[in-house]
Parts: structure tokens; C-alpha cells; sequence
């Protein structure tokens, strides 16, 4: 054949088509993505989410809080910053605690664990104690302090758990004991049923829905195979039917689910529908801070378990979905936490830390918007009550000391410069002095070497 010495046919060989152009770098509508990648991929960038999350959540909480009780403190005849001035004590005190948590080593966090439990558990058994324990819109899980000072032990027996729980599981990966199912469930499940108990005892659903979703966050990130998950969990559903069922109470709350309007008999919905009023009524930008109509005696518990529908009246859709980006960051930062972590304790108690938060803010926003049963429980950070704002804002420093302990997060903070220099034999130097103080140092280093 022609154009073949051999005669055998010419090899046809693949024309290479010319690769797609890659997006450039310099491309200016993908500079703001590229950006916000490289923000978001720094190694402190959970640390600051943590912290400044937290802080805003807080912040944002003690001022609905003045706003949305003191229509509530002036029909109790107390001075309208009343419930206020104890927030920001709990807060103030909550501050100290997460500072110190935030400092303190991961052998100390470890070490607290059983005191913590033993603490918990003792103050549970003391609220069943009649002189001691008292009840609170029917729920015996209170002990008083004298005055007007209250703490809710059950609180504190969810840090308990997820402190202790975290220890457990650590220690039993380290001894890789938790490929067997006995190991991974006792005593984890057997010492969280017994808080569980303890909290029911007063009535405390809520609570106890909680502390069920904190033991199976832990389960879940010791690797539990999907048969034990679901027994635990079909267990639980079990227990929780039974006491759903056994209680009128939790009955009507039940029905009181995507109500819009208040009826009669038992389930009335009172509280369910005039939170839905006071979301609706906002309107995007709402009605302005302290205008809010439905705290003036209409909508129970304004300033604690529905301080979220009178944030929407008052901030509108804006503020309201501004609470749900902050918390929404706020768990997405612990979950960077705990998937970063080599350490196994670390990612056990990050985990749970952020299981119990994230899991109590949609329980507490999904019963304001109707989705959910009333299940009594307040929003992390944000609502009124110090024995749910101490425990909480430990926990936050937990989170905070994880994030500052991975590795390339601890070398971004050492090499950090100071902003005001450092003492040196010369004195204080400061500003662009210390810069040209270090090049002349350096410089008489090299000429002697050259000598």
C-alpha cells in the first residue's frame, strides 16, 4: 500500500485534542470564592468560629433577654431589669469558666470527669429529697440556694455525661476494646440510663431527650455498628412512648404540633400559637427591639423556652435567621474539631459537646415554629437561666481549648508576632523599632562571622 514499505496499513494514530482551560486565579468572579476557600481552610478558623459565635450568641441573648422580660418582672412586682441583672451575673460567672476551661490541658479535662459525674449524680439525688428539692411548673428539678437562686442539677449531668462518656470510650479505644459490643455499651449505656431515671423522676422530658441525644452522638463516634445503634435506639423510642403516653401532660403538648390556633379542653395550645403569632408578626426586619406585643402577658415563658419567637417579633426574619447562622457555624466548628482530632478523647467530648448543643437549639426552635412537641428546654446561650448558661459556656471553653490544641492551629498562634514587641536587654521596643533593632543584630552577627 502506499506510504507502507512493509505493505502492512499505516498505524493511525490519536490526534490529541487540546485540554479544557483550568478557571485562572486571576479570574475576578472566582477571587471572592478563592477567598473565602482559603479563609475558611485556616488552620484557627474554627477557634475564631467557636469563640466568636459564642460570644454573639451571648451577647444577643442578654439583650432579647431585658427585652423579653420585663413585662414578666413588672407583673411580678420586681424592677424590670430584674431577670437581666441575673443573666448577666450567670454570664459574667460563665465567662470565668470558660476562660479557665479554655486554659486548662486535656489531662485536667480528663481528671474532672468523675468529680463532675459524682457531683451531678448526687445533686439529682438530692433534688428526690423532700425539704430539699423543689418543683418548678410541675417538674421536681430544683434545689434552691436561698433567695431567689436556683440551680437545676440536671444541667450539669449533661456535661457530666459528655465529659465522663468521652474518658470511657477513650481509654477503651486505647486498650482496643471497642470492637466488642459489651465493651462499647457497659457501663457508657447502664451510667446514662441511671442520669436518664434520675431525670424523670422530676418530670424533666425535655432534659432527658437531651442526654438520650448526647449518648448516642457518643456511640455514634465510637463506631457502633448499625444493629446496636438501632436496639439502643429502639429501646429508648420504647421508654419514650410509654412516657409520653402514661402523662396527659405530654399528650396535649403533643397535639399542640403545627396548631395555629388556640383551642379547648386540655390541649388548648395557648403557648404554641401565640409563638407562632409573635413569628409571624415580625415580618423581615420585625418590629423594632422592645416592641414586641405578645410578651405583654400573651406568650408564657417569653424570656426562656420561646425567647426565640419574641427575637423574630421584634428582629424579623433577619435576626432570627442570624441565631440560626451562629449556631449553625457553631456546630459546624465542633464538628471541624472532632473530624480533625488525633487525640480520641478530644474527639469524643468535642463531639458530644456539639450533639448537645446543636441538638437542644433545633429542639427548642422547632417547638417555637410548630414542628416540634413543647419540650421545655432552653435555647444554648441564649435564653434566660444561669444553671443551663454555666455548664454550657464550660463546655464552649472545652471546645475552644480543642480547637487551639490541634497541631497547625498550635503552630499558627506560636508564631504569631506580639503587637507591641517584647522587653529586651535594651528596654521595651516597639513598632517598626523592633524591626530595625533585629536587622541591625543581624547584621553585626553576620560581619563578626565574616571576621
Amino acid at each position: 500500500m502506499p506510504g507502507s514499505r512493509t505493505g502492512r496499513p499505516p498505524v493511525q494514530r490519536a490526534v490529541r485534542r487540546p485540554a479544557a482551560p483550568r478557571p485562572s486565579r486571576d479570574n475576578p468572579v472566582l477571587r471572592p470564592y478563592i477567598r473565602l476557600r482559603k479563609a475558611w481552610d485556616r488552620p484557627l478558623t474554627a477557634y475564631y468560629l467557636i469563640l466568636g459565635g459564642s460570644l454573639l450568641i451571648t451577647v444577643l441573648g442578654l439583650v432579647m433577654v431585658y427585652s423579653a422580660s420585663q413585662i414578666t418582672a413588672l407583673q411580678m412586682s420586681l424592677p424590670g431589669s430584674y431577670f437581666f441583672r441575673k443573666q448577666l451575673l450567670a454570664a459574667a460567672i460563665g465567662t470565668g469558666l470558660l476562660l479557665i476551661a479554655s486554659r486548662m490541658p486535656v489531662k485536667l479535662h480528663r481528671a474532672l470527669a468523675y468529680p463532675i459525674l459524682a457531683g451531678a449524680v448526687f445533686l439529682m439525688v438530692l433534688v428526690q429529697v423532700p425539704g430539699i428539692g423543689m418543683a418548678v411548673n410541675g417538674n421536681q428539678n430544683w434545689i434552691s440556694l436561698g433567695g431567689s437562686f436556683q440551680i437545676q442539677p440536671s444541667e450539669f449531668g449533661k456535661l457530666a455525661l459528655v465529659l465522663w462518656g468521652a474518658d470511657l470510650l477513650a481509654r477503651k479505644q486505647d486498650k482496643k476494646l471497642l470492637t466488642q459490643w459489651k465493651h462499647m455499651l457497659v457501663p457508657l449505656v447502664p451510667a446514662a440510663f441511671m442520669l436518664l431515671g434520675l431525670i424523670m423522676l422530676g418530670g424533666d422530658m425535655g432534659t432527658a431527650i437531651i442526654l438520650t441525644a448526647i449518648l448516642f452522638g457518643l456511640l455514634w463516634l465510637a463506631g457502633a455498628p448499625t444493629r446496636l445503634f438501632v436496639g439502643v435506639l429502639s429501646v429508648a423510642a420504647v421508654i419514650g412512648v410509654i412516657l409520653i403516653k402514661t402523662s396527659p401532660n405530654r399528650m396535649a403538648r403533643l397535639a399542640c404540633i403545627g396548631a395555629t390556633e388556640p383551642r379547648s379542653g386540655a390541649a388548648d395550645c395557648w403557648q404554641a400559637v401565640h409563638g407562632i403569632y409573635a413569628l409571624a408578626s415580625g415580618g423581615i426586619f420585625g418590629s423594632g427591639l422592645g416592641a414586641s406585643v405578645e410578651k405583654w402577658g400573651q406568650l408564657p415563658e417569653a424570656h426562656t423556652d420561646f425567647i426565640f419567637a419574641v427575637t423574630g417579633e421584634e428582629l424579623g426574619l433577619a435576626g432570627t435567621l442570624s441565631v440560626l447562622a451562629l449556631f449553625a457555624a457553631l456546630g459546624y466548628a465542633g464538628i471541624r474539631v472532632a473530624g480533625r482530632t488525633e487525640d480520641p478523647f478530644v474527639r469524643y467530648a468535642a463531639g458530644g459537646v456539639t450533639t448537645w448543643i446543636t441538638a437542644q437549639a433545633v429542639i427548642n426552635i422547632g417547638a417555637v415554629l410548630g414542628l416540634l412537641p413543647i419540650a421545655g428546654v432552653p435555647l444554648p446561650l441564649f435564653s434566660y437561666g444561669g444553671s443551663a448558661l454555666l455548664p454550657t459556656m464550660f463546655a464552649i471553653g472545652l471546645l475552644i481549648a480543642f480547637a487551639r490544641d490541634e497541631p497547625a492551629a498550635r503552630a499558627a498562634l506560636s508564631m504569631r508576632q506580639p503587637r507591641f514587641g517584647r522587653k529586651r536587654a535594651g528596654g521595651p521596643v516597639r513598632g517598626p523599632r523592633r524591626w530595625n533593632t533585629m536587622r541591625r543584630r543581624a547584621s553585626v552577627a553576620r560581619s563578626s562571622g565574616e571576621r
